[in-house]
């Protein structure tokens, strides 16, 4: 399958590396780019992330980095995240600025997104209250309970396999403000545990009012999900609904097509999916037509002569 990519932008800023920065104008303004602080374990520097994260924060005016992205902090599937969280933490009072987070962004040739040790990353959400933004990639060993944090309009939680620990704290937490939601619930070999009726305070709009955008993907229960967001109350508020990266099938985009009206989304993305053409067809004749955008592209083939049981998710292990 594919391995996840290094974030390009993040916090609506392009995503920069600060070690790959330098004077004489190459460097941007500290407002001006989510700033990703990673180190190589195996080069030729011998760095530390907490000598890089001292660098970045003797060089760029802390005061106006609005966006921070962690990535590889050492050998990942050995360290917790809670190392380089603790050392944002213990810099909040010069990080005033700080809208947006993301921990963990290492593509697969760092580490697999199952290597990635993480830990309680809501230690960031109770001390950074202006955040507007967070996201997390791994779900490994990832902690989230219950929180309560009163700005937070879009969180991202990437996972080869989430698991429902996790999933049930996000949907226990209290987010007035939160607008976006991306839940990568991944496979059951990688502790992707969670099930449809762990989504039912989600799925019954009752959670996040001011919810607009809902990302469940990358699951293998993919067609249960379809069917159950079919007559979900929360779709009706959504302007984009994005059930790609997964096992999606023509019996999960059939479901969709029978069920609630879809035409006053803005997106359905149902990218890298196991529709046949003639459902591809009929899903952009439902919905084109009333100005919805479709995503129908990555069409994918089951491995072997399988069928149904041969299908995989984009990000697994």
């Amino acid at each position: 399958m594919y391995g996840a990519q290094h974030l390009h932008e993040f916090g609506g800023l392009p995503a920069v590396d600060f070690q790959h920065t330098g004077d004489g104008g190459s460097r941007p303004a500290a407002d001006a780019a989510a700033w990703r602080i990673s180190v190589d374990p195996y080069g030729d520097d011998d760095l530390t992330w907490e000598e890089a994260f001292a660098r970045f924060l003797e060089t760029v005016d802390p005061a106006e980095v609005r966006a921070l992205i962690i990535g590889q902090w050492g050998e990942a599937y050995e360290e917790k995240s809670s190392v380089p969280i603790g050392l944002v933490i213990a810099a909040a009072d010069r990080l005033t600025a700080l809208e947006a987070v993301f921990v963990g962004d290492l593509e697969a040739e760092e580490a697999e997104i199952t290597w990635i040790e993480q830990s309680d990353v809501t230690a960031l959400l109770h001390a950074f209250p202006a955040l507007t933004e967070f996201g997390v990639r791994g779900g490994t060993d990832l902690v989230f309970p219950p929180t309560k944090h009163e700005r937070l309009r879009a969180l991202t939680l990437q996972a080869g396999g989430l698991p429902v620990e996790v999933v049930r704290g996000v949907l226990d937490s209290e987010l007035p403000a939160l607008e976006r939601l991306d839940l990568w619930l991944g496979v059951s070999a990688y502790e992707g545990n969670t099930d449809v009726a762990d989504l039912a305070p989600l799925l019954s709009g009752t959670r996040f009012p001011r919810l607009v955008h809902l990302g469940v993907r990358n699951s293998e229960i993919q067609n249960e999900i379809a069917a159950a967001i079919a007559s979900a109350p929360v779709v009706a508020r959504l302007r984009v609904l994005d059930l790609s990266n997964g096992t999606l099938g023509d019996e999960g985009a059939a479901a969709l097509l029978e069920g609630q009206p879809l035409t006053h989304l803005e997106l359905l993305d149902l990218h890298h999916h196991f529709l046949t053409e003639a459902m591809e067809e009929r899903v952009r004749s439902s919905l084109e037509p009333h100005g919805v955008r479709v995503d129908l592209s990555e069409r994918c083939e089951p491995w072997g002569d399988r069928g149904a049981e041969g299908r995989y998710t984009a990000v697994s292990e």
